[in-house]
């Protein structure tokens, strides 16, 4: 056995240090695409297992990838290199609530949505709300900087993180930021980690901001039958002086796969429906309401449904969630982005998807975070069929170069991982790309923390086959 692994086998616990097969092909892989075997997974419990863990692996120069509980889209946690898959999962989960200071500590292993649970004992919310909150730990969140339909009013993740405790590439123990609102001193190292997919160090705390939670929410749903005139509503909406907590979009296709899957009463004639939420003061959502409605129905809403109750309205909510396991049904493979653009440019990223469908002749359903320009085009294929997944690869490559051309950016909130790396350089140029590279090799000079993402390798192309 390599003189690397018995020095960890000596530090940590023996049933948490794992080198079967069986185990480590179970971490190969997570909800993205690509398969790769580590040498060995190391489930740290506390910060003082990483620390061991990171120095061993600086000594030998092992690869290191920091993994939550492997949701994520862009290949963020494969060890593309072998070495250990650091697994934070099993970390105990820890949530302290601080209500006077608006402000929670939690450890990494942390699921998101019971962060906004604790804080709504009290009155508040942590407002990032991930579609994957639920099975999601806040460590992966802050590796990629995660996303949620809450995003266009409140922000993404990045937006909440006051500090964070980071275990460093050399296995030093570093504090970045506060407890405060304001913290001006010196580099904004929290930023710069949030959302550093891993490559910079490993988090092991961190102290997030919450906000009162609003008195009261209001639901709407505009049906179109016309695409663009539902992106030119979204628009509209958004200069109007109204921020909505939250504008879905769903396409045709999505919409049917929904009722075909779970039945909710969805308009299945329709070609886009937009899901609005609005969220403050009661007296402040009446005129908030009839201003979207009057909003949608100029810009040619065929019907704007009201729920007439909270059930109904976490019905319609409901539908939205289903997309993703409803699509699914479709066919077995899919291909999910997050290409976002300026919200002016929606009307014009659906017609670029619409080309792009036909000229690959590929399945592209699309929905998502349409008030931040934060679209979901989902391509669904079969990964078995090798020909349709080369037309998937072309398709994909050309979905991001369309996002970049409208003055978008390849990802919203998924993050960069494996699968968009190759693209890197077309949105940030080669200066750009240059000065991350040179910001990743001071903080990790041994290039052990998490390689093979966000910088591309020579020749590396998007491959979606084995």
């Amino acid at each position: 056995m390599e003189d690397w692994i018995t020095s960890i086998q000596k530090e940590l616990p023996a049933n948490q240090v794992m080198t079967e097969l069986a185990d480590r092909y179970s971490y190969s892989f997570d909800a993205s695409f690509g398969e790769y075997l580590p040498e060995v997974v190391v489930q740290a419990k506390n910060k003082s297992q990483v620390v061991s863990v990171l120095k061993i692996a600086n000594t030998y120069k092992i690869p290191v990838y920091p993994r939550g509980q492997g949701t994520c889209l862009s290949g963020g946690p494969l060890p593309v290199h072998g070495g250990i898959v650091l697994d934070l999962s099993q970390w105990p989960e820890s949530i302290d609530v601080y209500a006077d200071d608006l402000t929670v500590v939690v450890s990494p292993s942390t699921l998101t949505a019971n962060i906004n649970k604790a804080a709504e004992k009290h009155g508040l919310m942590y407002a990032p709300d991930p579609s994957s909150a639920h099975v999601a730990t806040i460590g992966g969140n802050l590796a990629e900087n995660s996303g949620g339909p809450r995003g266009l009013k409140y922000g993404v993740t990045k937006d909440f993180v006051l500090g964070l405790e980071v275990v460093t590439p050399e296995g030093e123990v570093i504090r970045t930021g506060g407890q405060t609102i304001k913290n001006v001193t010196g580099f904004d190292l929290t930023k710069l980690l949030v959302g550093s997919e891993g490559t910079l160090g490993v988090i092991t705390e961190a102290t997030l901001k919450l906000i009162p939670k609003p008195p009261a929410v209001q639901t709407l749903m505009a049906v179109f039958d016309d695409m663009r005139l539902a992106g030119k509503a979204i628009s509209k909406t958004l200069t109007s002086g109204v921020l909505p907590s939250k504008m879905e979009f769903m396409d045709q296709a999505c919409i049917r796969a929904v009722e075909n899957f779970q039945p909710a009463g969805l308009p299945v004639n329709a070609r886009a429906i937009v899901i609005i939420e609005l969220d403050g003061h009661p007296e402040a959502l009446k005129i908030e309401r009839r201003l979207v409605e009057e909003i949608m129905k100029d810009l040619g809403a065929t019907d704007t449904v009201i729920p007439k109750s909270d059930e109904e309205a976490a019905k319609i909510w409901h539908a939205r969630k289903q997309v993703s396991p409803a699509i699914a049904r479709i066919k077995p493979t899919k291909v999910s982005e997050d290409a976002t653009v300026p919200r002016s440019k929606i009307p014009d990223m659906m017609d670029r998807l619409r080309e792009i469908k036909e000229k690959y002749e590929v399945e592209v359903v699309v929905f998502g975070h349409a008030g931040d320009g934060n679209l979901h085009p989902n391509v669904l294929c079969d990964k078995r069929d090798q020909e349709e997944m080369a037309r998937v690869e072309r398709a994909v490559e050309e979905l991001f170069q369309a996002a970049i051309e409208l003055g978008g950016t390849l990802s919203g909130e998924h993050g960069i991982g494996t699968m968009k790396a190759p693209f890197m350089e077309s949105e940030v140029g080669r200066v750009g790309l240059s000065m991350m590279k040179r910001i990743k090799d001071s903080w990790d000079p041994n290039g052990i923390m998490n390689p093979g993402k966000i910088f591309a390798e020579k020749g590396q192309k998007l491959v979606l086959t084995k």
